[in-house]
């Protein structure tokens, strides 16, 4: 008798978000790492994309949460300066990169403006 052999991935909901962020699971870090001093400065705020599917608030305590359309749970973490951008580490310690573009920031390939600077 032949067995075939299967592949059976799983995927649990940290590898599920770093895939819909952008991020891979194998960048994981602690979120044990200091918070940069000072402020954030223009990068605090609630950022969306033109279609509001894709949310990302930064707050100035180099906090951030970010939500997609569909998913249940929102992506929790820190975030910090890298190089001309940002680096968000949610708490399962996955890392997704925040490029500045010319009108906004670009997150996974989505376009994020920024609607306001305080959110409630």
């Amino acid at each position: 008798m032949r067995t075939k052999d299967l592949d059976a991935t799983i995927f649990t909901s940290a590898s599920l978000l770093a895939l819909a962020f952008g991020g891979k699971p194998d960048d994981a870090v602690t979120l044990s790492q200091p918070r940069p001093d000072g402020r954030p400065g223009d990068y605090a705020g609630y950022w969306r994309n033109a279609d509001d599917t894709v949310r990302l608030w930064l707050a100035e305590d180099w906090s951030y949460e970010g939500k997609i359309a569909g998913r249940r749970r929102s992506a929790k973490g820190t975030y910090r300066p890298d190089g001309d951008g940002l680096l968000l580490s949610d708490e399962t310690g996955l890392r997704t990169r925040v490029e500045r573009a010319e009108y906004g920031l670009e997150m996974a390939g989505h376009l994020l403006h920024k609607v306001a600077d305080r959110w409630a």
